[in-house]
């Protein structure tokens, strides 16, 4: 496959006109269309500046192999199933919490999605995580509820008090909700991460909560996001699994979010 190919179909997958391409650009939609049927090349300038603004490697458009046209999947479970899953674990192992936390974290998330190029229902997040819980052997009223309502304050508004839980998981909810703190940006992180590394729950809602974004930030970030991204992960949240660990009940979920976790970021920090 020639360059002018590679351009063309990285282009329309993110849904440009040559325009638009050649708008970022700034040279002239001609000229797009004469690199796309490969009767000139960009030069060395542009060749750099398309291959970020179709995320695409150097590598990959000055080869000539083809390039696999993967499948993306924006939403890879359904929320519904996973609405089902959850409710049929706690009514089963009695999670009172549990089971309020679930409506109003649908009623609270209703009409929200999350970023990327396929808009999905927000509530994915949350219930991806409890259901990570689950899967991980954990079984804990709190732990679910906090998973279940971690977002609902700092992205709905919804006072802290009217979380139909204990004081236990409000706290957990509080720590983990950037709203809380009221500093300027460049002093929030250090106070924000190391309040939490103070409360295991709130430590675990976090590495789950990054976990479950991490396997998403291809989708919704910048290259240059998901590099701020990944520094910020090995800097404060790694720690956070050391705090987690020192729960015994939570030693093997701690094992294996480390693994999870590290594996997306030397995953990441090979590519970009």
């Amino acid at each position: 496959m020639k360059i002018g190919e590679k351009i063309m179909l990285a282009r329309k997958k993110k849904g440009w006109t040559q325009e638009q391409l050649a708008e970022q650009l700034q040279v002239s939609f001609q000229a797009v269309s004469l690199w796309e049927r490969n009767e000139s090349l960009p030069d060395t300038d542009h060749l750099v500046r398309l291959s970020r603004l179709l995320s695409c490697s150097l590598d990959d458009l000055l080869s000539e192999e083809a390039a696999p046209q993967w499948t993306l999947h924006a939403r890879l479970f359904n929320e519904e199933h996973m609405y089902t899953f959850v409710t049929a674990q706690a009514r089963a192992l009695g999670l009172e919490q549990t089971l309020q936390a679930l409506p109003l974290m649908r009623e609270k998330h209703a009409g929200q999605t999350r970023k990327g190029p396929e808009p999905t229902p927000y509530v994915i997040h949350p219930l991806t995580m409890a259901c990570h819980a689950l899967a991980m052997g954990i079984r804990d009223d709190d732990v679910l509820a906090a998973l279940l309502l971690h977002d609902v304050v700092e992205d709905t508004g919804t006072a802290l008090e009217e979380l139909p839980v204990s004081g236990r998981v409000r706290e957990a909810v509080r720590l983990v909700s950037w709203n809380s703190y009221d500093l300027p940006e460049p002093e929030i992180d250090g106070v924000y991460y190391g309040n939490i590394a103070k409360n295991p729950l709130a430590s675990l809602v976090k590495c789950l909560d990054r976990c479950n974004n991490l396997s998403g930030m291809a989708d919704g970030f910048s290259k240059e996001k998901m590099r701020a991204y990944v520094c910020r992960t090995e800097k404060y949240v790694l720690p956070l699994l050391d705090v987690v660990k020192g729960i015994p009940a939570w030693n093997s979920a701690a094992w294996l979010l480390r693994y999870q976790i590290t594996a997306l970021l030397e995953t990441f920090k090979r590519l970009l």
